[in-house]
């Protein structure tokens, strides 16, 4: 039976008769094809980049599994709707802490209408896409069974500056959402070397996707997102595999002929080097505290 989506943080959602996607509860998200030929544009991109040779797996795994496109009835109740089959990016995981970042200092692209430009130009000065090269479109971050989740609203994100987009951060990796509530109070990123850093981190996996992105010229990939996600048991545990970084929303995508995709790699950078701070502040206190307790011992 198809339902709406439990941990949605960002786009369009299939509630209160509104058209957005649907999961199965069997490991399948099925997105309805957007208007304006958007969904059409992505349907043509997952099916030319399944199909290429020249994607290693190593790339691939950075976005969803597609198994093809099904027409039913749509959330909103308006009708018979195709729909993307796709991997759902959280099932199988318990309490999912998510973060939607979308990347590029500008969210539009050659051939759009002026209005289109205009609003897209509104909207990124408005957040902190020009300024930084991303912005967050939704998170939520997973406390413990007494507190649940800390997830702002649509609007509160919009209104991000700078410095909040720093401390979301921060927030994303701390080790409960006491301080959601209490300004005064700094997150302590407890979770930061563990979910941000080491070999398999979400800062590896970042800059795996860099690194292709430096070479790639086959695709430009405008308003396209970056979902980062975790369980926080699994990271209390002390294990790192379970943070996971995927490529998502794909209906702006063009071809690259050719040329490098400055755009989305320059806010990727950005959100590396945002990033790669929160670990080095982490390891920094990490090698503080190891350095206490051996001056402890030696006394």
């Amino acid at each position: 039976m198809l339902k709406a989506p439990d941990h949605q943080v960002a786009g369009h959602q299939a509630r209160d008769g509104s058209l957005g996607p649907l999961v199965d509860g069997s490991g399948h998200f099925y997105k309805p094809l957007q208007n304006l030929d958007r969904g059409s544009k992505e349907l043509a991109f997952y099916t030319s980049f399944n199909s290429m040779n020249g994607i290693p797996p190593r790339i691939r795994r950075f976005f969803p599994s597609f198994h093809g496109s099904e027409t039913f009835q749509a959330s909103d109740g308006s009708g018979l709707l195709p729909h993307l089959v796709l991997e759902d990016l959280v099932f199988g995981r318990k309490n999912p802490s998510i973060m939607d970042v979308k990347i590029g200092s500008r969210t539009w692209y050659p051939g759009v209408s002026d209005d289109y430009i205009q609003k897209c130009f509104t909207k990124d000065m408005k957040t902190t896409s020009m300024s930084l090269g991303f912005r967050l479109s939704g998170l939520q971050v997973y406390g413990s069974e007494e507190s649940g989740y800390w997830k702002p609203s649509k609007k509160a994100v919009q209104s991000f500056t700078v410095e909040d987009v720093r401390l979301a951060l921060r927030k994303f990796v701390s080790s409960d959402v006491g301080w959601a509530s209490d300004k005064d109070t700094l997150p302590d990123c407890s979770l930061a070397t563990r979910i941000y850093g080491g070999p398999s981190g979400v800062l590896a996996q970042l800059i795996e996707l860099k690194e292709w992105f430096e070479d790639q010229t086959i695709f430009h990939f405008n308003s396209c997102s970056v979902l980062v996600l975790y369980e926080k048991e699994s990271a209390l545990r002390g294990k790192t595999h379970g943070a996971a970084v995927k490529l998502v929303d794909f209906a702006h995508v063009l071809d690259g002929n050719g040329i490098i995709d400055h755009n989305f790699l320059g806010g990727l950078c950005s959100l590396i080097k945002f990033i790669s701070g929160i670990v080095a502040e982490a390891n920094k206190a990490l090698h503080g505290l190891e350095s206490s307790a051996d001056g402890l011992e030696l006394h």
